[in-house]
């Protein structure tokens, strides 16, 4: 039987299966899953997890990045955060800290192995689906993501137009941006189209 989103969201804010794991970080922070779906959504952001500033605030991508995404999508803060029409999956969703140099963790697995196939199955079927950065690419599309980001985003029209893959859309990227210019050129007039029509 598949449980509710509204109790599934519960069920993950309550999640703390990560504590020890957080507090032997450099940030030594508690866990805080921000959970940010809704039953049937038009579209579904599959990121990595949540940064520092999420982990504050309390709302997925309520930070630069988020900014970033939302102009690839062409769409504004309101329309983003309306959970009947856009939901975000995170491969892990709690801040996973940083690392002795101040880097980013990575996800932890066991918060996709124990809540990500439940939220996919709650939500049923979604029109459009984004797959941010190289955790969700590998999870959602396997052996056809294996040759890395750069590859991946760039064989986009093989996933479109239900799914895209894009590169992260932080601000350290942004030398990425420049080195592959095709990807505002043809990836993004495509997908703000696609991101319109679901949501018309």
């Amino acid at each position: 039987m598949t449980v509710t989103p509204d109790l599934l969201r519960s069920r993950i804010a309550a999640c703390r299966l990560c504590a020890p794991r957080f507090a032997a970080t450099a940030t030594g922070h508690a866990p805080r899953p921000v959970p940010w779906f809704g039953p049937a959504p038009r579209i579904l952001v599959c990121g990595q997890a949540p940064g520092l500033r999420v982990h504050k605030a309390g709302r997925p991508f309520f930070d630069p990045s988020g900014d970033r995404l939302r102009s690839w999508m062409g769409i504004d803060s309101e329309t983003f955060y309306d959970l009947s029409r856009v939901s975000v999956l995170p491969m892990a969703f709690c801040f996973p800290g940083y690392d002795d140099a101040g880097a980013d963790l990575p996800p932890p697995a066991l918060c996709a192995e124990t809540w990500h196939r439940a939220v996919l199955a709650a939500l049923g079927p979604v029109p459009l689906t984004l797959l941010i950065g190289g955790y969700a690419q590998r999870w959602h599309l396997g052996a056809a993501a294996r040759r890395g980001v750069t590859a991946t985003v760039r064989g986009w029209r093989a996933h479109a137009p239900q799914v895209f893959p894009l590169p992260h859309p932080s601000w350290r990227n942004t030398a990425w941006l420049k080195r592959n210019p095709w990807f505002e050129a043809d990836l993004l007039p495509v997908l703000r189209q696609r991101v319109a029509e679901v949501l018309a």
